[in-house]
């Protein structure tokens, strides 16, 4: 993947990252992890088959998808919707910078950036 888009997904997990600080959520430092890694729950559709597998991994994966769980969360004014949103919108990119995108239904490894080796 190209140095420039690797660098443009991490400023967006970094920006990610600091709007978590300013929404001022109370959680132990030592949950974040879990919860900035609970988006990946969606790779045990493959345990079904690649095509479930690629749907319930790409759901939690796609940036719209994230916005519109922040948009609905930030408009009602519920603070874990929003939370939710930015999480999957920075879990999203991180995973970008690191490689990993969105699946194709053939193979977890054929993605849209390209094959993962």
């Amino acid at each position: 993947m190209k140095i420039s888009l690797k660098l443009e997904e991490l400023t967006q997990f970094i920006a990610s990252i600091v709007v978590l600080t300013y929404l001022d959520v109370d959680i132990s430092w030592w949950l974040w992890p879990v919860v900035f890694l609970a988006p990946d729950i969606g790779m045990l559709g493959y345990l079904a088959n690649p095509k479930i597998g690629a749907w319930t991994y790409n759901i939690l994966h796609y940036k719209s998808v994230a916005l519109i769980v922040l948009a609905i969360g930030f408009y009602l004014g519920f603070e874990a919707l929003t939370v939710a949103g930015v999480v999957l919108f920075g879990h999203a990119a991180m995973d970008r910078t690191l490689g990993y995108g969105l699946k194709y239904p053939d193979d977890f490894k054929h993605t849209h950036l390209g094959m993962m080796s």
